[in-house]
């Protein structure tokens, strides 16, 4: 059996920038020829980037893709032959429509995700993906057509079988490349990071190597797109089982692989990372591509001297560095010292640009316009409200001024019950943490005080003070406000939160589980009613394994939930 030498690229893409993409990749080929390898292997979709959305119907993109495919094979001409993810538009079968719909009807049922082989100077040959998943972030159906189900393709006396992404979780894919002959996996991955899928990725491959006795190479994409974050974490699976290459996660990397004889050896064994520091390194990457990828340069953020802001400042600040990021405390009436001080010892703590802002005379100016219209009425949440807007205005006109791009700061605890205010605290472009339960980013905060990250740009040491991770939770927005006046402790709202969203337990099984009829009852409503809020509320980084908006889609308009309650 012939022996070959594989060179594993894990890649950060950007979607729609053919040029950058096309250009790292070679790139990274170029590293590969130099190394002797045989074989390049990249992710799904790197050379496109990844989702590319409605990006699949339009036609000159799809071209554009198709051009660069030409370009990369070029470069196997006298080098390693290549394996690279795109978008694939099959022959035309009638003349361009200038109608968007028309063209978009028109080009379904051609539209696949591909990989291809290129070696020789050529593109040689191709295999489309046949589950294309709709459910979570995933709307593949949409865009894309099955593919047939693959043979392997025959590389240098090797039969490679190539499932792509979501093949692998179905038995009957790699069963058929088996069964046709296929000596190998590689399977092509746009694995989009939750806390759970290394194990779960690891166990899938392992069982497709026991059904089927084949070595397994798994790679994926590295990165950030929109709110999806690609942890990278390729692997590979000798035929017995043993792990013989793991890729670190959340960077690029470079991995080189030996087959022969039927056996897969590797000397790259990076460590995972821990739970807290994958959700952490998670959150540092999102921020960090969303600015690269869409030209932004610096953030800002309003820092209230409690613990969502901090957090989010200290992951800005690891992300981008000090001299990018800017904060600014908009202290009202009710603010209390501590929460003025623990603000402002942070920021320097962290060594960044930080100003206080009284918000004091634009609520007074408010409240006085309103005043002929609010006789009579008792003061209630719209005054509080009114020093949440004056808040998210002064935000705003700073982020148009500067050119800063607003971080907003509401974890998944608040943005789930809706204790966030729209257009006030809720103004922004993305959201670090928004996929984080409060216990959580307590956990992250304590973590982040005794570690400093790989590749963070931060100060080491506890950066954080004790105090802004030990006081009582407010909003403080008005005399001696906690969050536990109307919010059960966090511990026992994040557990009900987790078991209605993550888990879509229904209150009686929460109660029979040992939780309290009223709060549940309580939770449960809140969740439902915030729902409008959320379709409002800015990008928040995918980090758990349900996240509000792209898993989780429920109707704003929805009275299931007042019947389904117990």
């Amino acid at each position: 059996m012939a022996a070959l030498t594989f060179a594993l690229a894990q890649l950060n893409p950007t979607v729609g920038d053919l040029k950058g993409n096309t250009d790292k990749i070679k790139a990274a080929h170029q590293r590969a020829a130099e190394a002797g390898a045989d074989l390049f292997i990249t992710s799904e979709m790197v050379l496109s980037g990844y989702q590319i959305e409605d990006l699949a119907f339009n036609e000159g993109f799809l071209q554009a893709c198709a051009k660069s495919l030409e370009e990369l094979a070029e470069i196997t001409a006298g080098g390693p032959a290549m394996l690279v993810g795109a978008p694939r538009l099959a022959p035309a079968l009638g003349e361009a429509d200038s109608d968007y719909a028309a063209s978009a009807l028109r080009l379904r049922g051609r539209i696949h995700n591909a990989v291809f082989l290129l070696a020789d100077g050529k593109v040689m040959t191709h295999r489309d993906k046949v589950y294309l998943p709709t459910y979570g972030v995933f709307d593949e159906l949409r865009c894309f057509t099955p593919g047939q189900f693959p043979s392997p393709i025959f590389f240098k006396g090797v039969k490679l079988g190539l499932p792509i992404c979501e093949d692998v979780w179905h038995e009957d894919i790699c069963e058929c490349l088996a069964e046709s002959g296929a000596d190998i996996f590689i399977a092509l991955n746009g694995s989009v990071f939750a806390p759970s899928l290394r194990e779960q990725r690891l166990n899938m491959a392992a069982k497709r190597v026991v059904e089927h006795g084949r070595p397994f190479i798994y790679t994926n994409l590295v990165g950030a797109q929109d709110r999806l974050v690609f942890d990278g974490g390729a692997f590979a699976l000798d035929a017995d089982k043993s792990l013989v290459m793991q890729a670190p996660h959340f960077e690029e990397s470079f991995c080189l692989l030996r087959y022969e004889e039927g056996r897969l050896t590797g000397q790259d064994l990076t460590p995972p990372p821990s739970a807290d520091e994958a959700l952490y390194q998670a959150a540092v990457m999102g921020l960090r591509d969303y600015l690269r990828k869409t030209g932004f340069s610096r953030v800002m953020l309003g820092l209230s001297g409690g613990i969502d802001s901090a957090l989010t400042a200290v992951m800005a600040v690891d992300a981008l560095g000090a001299d990018k990021v800017s904060a600014y405390m908009l202290p009202s009436r009710y603010t209390s010292q501590e929460s003025l001080d623990d603000a402002e010892a942070l920021a320097k703590a962290l060594g960044i640009a930080y100003a206080s802002l009284p918000i004091s005379d634009p609520v007074d100016a408010f409240e006085g316009v309103l005043a002929p219209q609010f006789a009579g009425r008792p003061a209630d949440e719209t005054e509080e409200n009114l020093q949440s807007r004056s808040r998210g205005l002064m935000l705003m006109a700073l982020s148009n001024k500067t050119g800063d791009l607003l971080l907003t700061t509401g974890n998944k605890s608040e943005v789930a019950v809706g204790y966030a205010t729209l257009y006030g605290d809720m103004c922004g472009a993305l959201n670090l943490i928004g996929d984080l339960y409060k216990t959580q980013v307590f956990a992250l905060s304590r973590w982040r005080n005794l570690t400093l990250p790989k590749g963070a740009l931060g100060p080491s040491g506890a950066v954080m003070p004790a105090r802004i991770i030990t006081k009582a939770p407010s909003a403080e927005l008005r005399p001696d406000q906690t969050d536990q006046d109307s919010l059960p402790p966090y511990e026992v709202l994040d557990a009900i939160l987790y078991a209605l969203v993550e888990q879509e337990q229904s209150p009686a099984e929460l109660v029979a589980a040992g939780h309290d009829r009223p709060v549940v009852d309580q939770i449960w409503r809140l969740l439902h009613i915030a729902e409008f809020k959320r379709r409002q509320a800015a990008p928040a980084l995918k980090l758990s394994e349900r996240c509000f908006g792209l898993d989780r889609r429920v109707p704003i308009v929805n009275a299931y939930w007042r019947q389904a309650a117990f």
